[in-house]
């Protein structure tokens, strides 16, 4: 069985620098409870990985992250994820008495520092992005003039009596979907402004599962969290571009027997905060794929490595 090993893969500067900068946390406040306000990146091994560090994740996807902030301890250390944090997030820790450590993608706050810009020029921002995700949720916060676009439909219920449109995104977007829904929003409000923001990591992990021959890929394997927007992008991608098998898995737990009757070509990315400890069991293992072979034991203690 032939291996493609698609690249790049993995870890983008973003999710590198806020583990490193959780770790280094823990190391400066030893005698603190530190607390991370929702996931860190989207990878539940990094998250139980941080654990281990005595770094606690407070997340519920039905509340907001200022709810989120009553449930930790005055004087804690809160950590703010890879996806940003709005101002009152931050603002609202420092009156709660809490330390806050931000870890923000230095991506997600430019595109932040975008949206703030032209809302102080007057604009009405347009945000395409995924309901309910933190670094959506961050910018919408921003003003009730930031409107958020998840598709087609959002766009028709828009009022046309905007005199000043501004258009940009979350970054781990699909570039594909993005286009398709700036041409239609192109199409609705003439004068609109457009800035697209997916970030360069996500944009060549998305175009190097564009660039592969589907007639000679039998399954692919993206590596990644299920809550991972751009892993699932990267699976959607493989989809639309008429690869048969695509699998978003967690591990190397994940892949069966099944999954792999007849294939004579495998290829394997990841998601941009999948830990590389994680892809290389995965290719360890189809490298030296029989029917029935065991599987290897994932270590937390090697996920942030």
């Amino acid at each position: 069985m032939k291996v493609i090993k698609v690249t790049p893969r993995g870890y983008c500067k973003g999710v590198t620098r806020a583990i490193a900068l959780a770790r280094k946390t823990a190391m400066e406040y030893p005698d603190k409870n530190i607390y991370v306000l929702g996931m860190l990146v989207h990878n539940r091994f990094v998250m139980q990985a941080l654990d281990q560090l005595h770094i606690h994740t407070i997340d519920d996807k039905t509340k907001t992250r200022l709810a989120l902030l009553q449930e930790i301890p005055s004087g804690s250390v809160v950590i703010f994820t890879a996806h940003g944090v709005a101002p009152a997030v931050k603002q609202k820790a420092a009156e709660l008495g809490l330390i806050g450590i931000d870890a923000s993608c230095p991506d997600v706050v430019k595109t932040q520092a975008i949206v703030q810009t032209k809302l102080e020029e007057g604009y009405d921002v347009f945000y395409i992005g995924k309901a309910f995700h933190p670094e959506a949720e961050a910018v919408i916060s921003l003003s009730p003039k930031v409107h958020l676009i998840t598709n087609m439909e959002d766009i028709q219920q828009l009022p046309t009596t905007m005199s000043k449109v501004f258009v940009t995104n979350q970054t781990t977007m699909s570039i594909f979907d993005i286009e398709t829904l700036f041409t239609a929003i192109a199409q609705a409000y003439p004068q609109a402004e457009f800035c697209e923001e997916i970030c360069n990591a996500t944009r060549i992990r998305q175009q190097a599962i564009a660039e592969l021959d589907a007639a000679e890929i039998d399954v692919l394997y993206v590596v990644g969290d299920k809550h991972s927007n751009n892993s699932n992008r990267l699976a959607q991608i493989a989809k639309e571009q008429g690869i048969a098998n695509v699998f978003l898995i967690d591990d190397v737990h994940d892949i069966t027997d099944e999954q792999l009757a007849n294939c004579k070509a495998v290829a394997i990315t990841a998601g941009a905060s999948t830990p590389t400890y994680l892809t290389n069991q995965v290719i360890q293992y189809l490298n030296s794929y029989t029917p029935k072979l065991a599987k290897p034991i994932t270590e937390v203690a090697k996920i942030l490595q």
